[in-house]
């Protein structure tokens, strides 16, 4: 099972990037998942989650800015950033809960980051 995030990259201040999440391999069913983020010397934190039915809870400091969305069949999740932040620069790492064709126990998955930079 595996959790690949792509769509970082170099934004001005005031700008948008959509990052994706793409679950694949033998997965069985996707619970919740989540976008977090970490600054350098920062700890990590969240900045939302989706529910597998589509109820959201977002960070307070992403609120009314960022959009999570996702498509269960195509084990997909998004992140819409809009009016973007010097402070929003961060790596950012997809997280699911999800069990597995081979067990039904529900396991925590996190992909690789994807780093953000809001810069002039």
């Amino acid at each position: 099972v595996q959790l690949q995030a792509s769509g970082g990259g170099l934004v001005q201040p005031g700008g948008s990037l959509r990052l994706s999440c793409v679950a694949s391999g033998s997965i069985g069913n996707i619970d919740d998942m989540g976008w977090f983020r970490q600054a350098l010397g920062k700890q990590r934190e969240l900045v939302g989650i989706i529910t597998r039915r589509g109820s959201i809870r977002y960070g307070d400091s992403v609120k009314g800015r960022f959009t999570i969305s996702r498509d269960n069949a195509k084990n997909t999740m998004w992140l819409q950033m809009n009016s973007l932040k010097l402070e929003d620069t961060a790596a950012y790492y997809c997280q699911m809960v999800a069990s597995t064709t081979w067990s039904s126990r529900q396991t925590n998955y996190w992909g690789q980051g994807t780093l953000v930079t809001v810069s002039s």
